[in-house]
């Protein structure tokens, strides 16, 4: 008979996954790097009377990297196993209210947040949960999980879905979980024992205002279910009392996507690409530090008085100074001490220049020289992007990841409900329909989820109007409908109703040569059509200028 889940026995797993995160120093790493990508790096050096200069070069190459890595946009393709009505009908809906959800959870917004925590902190992680409030039915929310407050049952597998069980910790005001609890119909001595607690883990700061919140985990197990598959159970607790008692949620799937920057043998936890190069800033920081201060106290000429012939100097002007014999061998004119070492400097560039070099961001990348040759550019960046194509892959399989886990809550709590889809005639023309539709009933197992992820870049756009003008230019393309279809939308104002004129006009010089055609037996051409319909309708251009 398998064990009662308590808040006690949540609380020792709870504690067995810190005492892993302390193995291996995660909480200490965590904070070191947090404090050196904002640029607090000289946090806790006792040096008052050393300038505190930071050369934040860090945090450039890992804004490099993230930005890198989200100019792709995420689009996913739902694609039915078997060709059907019925199939292709649902994989609308799935394309229509997949897109919806993603906008409404700010989703692409919050991965740039995930993918950020993942370059810094070592993973990024999702989790997701169904709010019943939100909206008219109800839909799903994402929130951006710290990876010291999301804990694996197995920390030696980096799996989320082949994990025995999931810990995420929240931290929220004891007010609010008493009213969730007494929501969920907990009694009143449960709620009663929901006290403060600290959390020194996740933020130094948490213990100012430890009096107002308390650590709730919410803990994710797989249990068997009635048709041989198993399902997610989940229960909501804090150290001594139990907020959300064990439910089924019925998904077959974590509601946590996680994704390690770079993987570590036998740890579910990634490294950050700062963590082994923080040395490298501390120097280059040190040594800006002491070059300073040494301009400051050599760089200006020292001034050198006899003491034996002048009593006391007096800088101020105007002011008369006594001397004892001859004045001009009283002072000396000035005293400058040897320059300080242009080894320095350049030490200070080549560690700043190698350790960017290793990290895969060179100047070509960073965008640090003249760009006369804009080829070689192109290729010298392409091949510093060349290191992230194992991060890139990650990101793209964390989405994939995202939509399973989006699909599956889709199945479980849409039920029927009312929704626009996408749709597109035999003309081509695309349009909206509602729909009446049941989540519940198409085959999932069956279905065939494609994640595509291409860039979207304000650069590969410009170069995709490019390539259309020049295929138009060279007579490749001769449709004006085609090419305006294979310019981005928001380049050409009232681009749809510019496209539905010209189909207007087409089929219009279809019909007149038709009827040409009749009246006179000879080969009627499409100049013919053209011309017949400019002298009764006016120039395209007219009607484009109309729309």
């Amino acid at each position: 008979m398998k064990d009662k889940i308590t808040p006690e026995s949540v609380w020792k797993e709870y504690d067995r996954g810190k005492s892993y995160n302390s193995g291996i120093d995660l909480y200490n790493k965590v904070e070191k790097n947090e404090d050196f990508y904002i640029g607090d790096q000289w946090k806790g050096i006792n040096a008052p009377d050393l300038e505190h200069p930071t050369l934040n070069f860090l945090k450039r190459v890992v804004s490099y990297f993230i930005s890198q890595i989200v100019t792709d946009d995420v689009a996913v393709q739902f694609a039915p196993s078997v060709s059907s009505d019925e199939a292709e009908l649902a994989c609308r809906v799935f394309k229509t209210e997949f897109d919806r959800v993603l906008e409404t959870t700010k989703a692409k917004t919050k991965s740039r947040d995930m993918l950020r925590n993942s370059a810094v902190d070592g993973d990024g992680c999702f989790y997701f949960y169904f709010d019943a409030d939100k909206g008219k039915y109800g839909d799903p929310e994402i929130e951006v999980v710290d990876n010291t407050k999301t804990l694996f049952g197995n920390p030696f597998v980096k799996d989320a879905q082949n994990q025995p069980y999931i810990l995420v910790v929240q931290r929220k005001p004891i007010n609010a979980v008493k009213a969730e609890a007494e929501a969920n119909g907990v009694s009143k001595d449960n709620i009663e024992s929901i006290t403060s607690d600290s959390a020194d883990y996740y933020n130094e700061t948490d213990s100012e205002s430890s009096d107002n919140l308390c650590t709730v985990i919410v803990r994710f197990w797989k249990e068997p279910a009635g048709d041989g598959k198993s399902t997610i159970h989940f229960m909501k607790c804090t150290e001594h009392a139990v907020i959300k008692e064990d439910t089924d949620t019925g998904y077959r799937l974590y509601p946590v996507a996680w994704m390690p920057w770079e993987t570590v043998k036998s740890s579910y936890h990634g490294q950050s690409p700062l963590t082994g190069l923080i040395p490298n800033q501390i120097f280059v920081n040190k040594l800006w530090a002491m070059a300073m201060e040494y301009c400051k106290r050599m760089a200006f000429p020292k001034l050198i008085v006899d003491k034996t012939k002048i009593a006391k100097w007096d800088n101020a002007v105007g002011q008369t100074i006594d001397v004892v014999g001859d004045p001009n061998t009283a002072v000396a004119s000035s005293f400058k001490p040897a320059d300080m070492s242009q080894q320095v400097l350049a030490l200070v560039d080549k560690t700043i220049s190698y350790t960017r070099d290793f990290m895969g961001a060179s100047d070509a990348a960073l965008g640090n020289i003249r760009p006369e040759n804009t080829s070689a550019i192109i290729a010298v960046q392409k091949a510093s992007a060349a290191p992230l194509e194992l991060q890139r892959m990650s990101f793209y399989q964390f989405w994939e990841d995202c939509a399973n886990i989006i699909l599956e809550m889709m199945r479980v709590d849409f039920g029927i409900r009312t929704v626009s889809v996408d749709t597109v005639d035999e003309n081509g023309i695309e349009g909206r329909e509602t729909v009446e539709f049941n989540f519940e009933a198409p085959d999932y197992d069956g279905m065939a989820l494609n994640v595509d992820v291409g860039a979207s870049s304000y650069w590969s756009e410009l170069m995709q109007i490019q390539t259309a003008d020049s295929l138009l230019m060279n007579g490749v393309l001769t449709d004006a409908v085609t090419y305006l279809e294979t310019i981005p939308d928001h380049y050409i104002r009232n681009k749809q109703k510019i496209i539905e004129k010209l189909r207007e006009q087409q089929a219009l010089q279809a019909q007149m040569a038709q009827r040409v055609s009749a009246q006179n037996p000879r080969e009627i051409t499409a100049d013919d059509g053209q011309q017949m319909y400019q002298t009764k309708q006016g120039t395209v251009e007219n009607m484009m200028g109309g729309a």
